[in-house]
């Protein structure tokens, strides 16, 4: 399945939109249960490597309720986060859920412009 951030997808017709699709995952801001400092009090070097992880957990979340909804594909992709409490914080990956065909060469989109 496709998530891009852009608003179309080159090679494809957007056949249908389907709507609105969010998938969030709540992370504890304690920095040593989330991996992010060491027990020393020092940052952790794979603190990166955990955000990316935290966003990716986000994006399958949301590509699932994408799938299950009937989409193959969603556009305009975004992130929010934002804290619960002040001690959990929200990730939040969304966009627009959509059933998208490949376009087997411009010809085809030009024609149905035309008409």
């Amino acid at each position: 399945m496709l998530a891009v951030t852009i608003e179309s997808l080159p090679g494809y017709e957007i056949q249908r939109v389907i709507g609105q699709v969010v998938g969030t995952t709540a992370r504890s801001r304690n920095p040593f249960s989330e991996g992010v400092k060491q027990l020393s009090g020092m940052v952790n070097p794979h603190v990166s490597q955990a955000l990316v992880k935290w966003r990716e957990d986000a994006i399958a979340k949301m590509l699932d309720q994408a799938r299950r909804r009937g989409a193959n594909a969603v556009v305009g992709m975004r992130f929010d986060h934002r804290e619960i409490t002040s001690s959990w914080v929200e990730i939040c990956a969304y966009g627009t859920a959509v059933f998208v065909i490949a376009v087997q060469d411009g010809s085809a989109t030009n024609a149905r412009r035309q008409r």
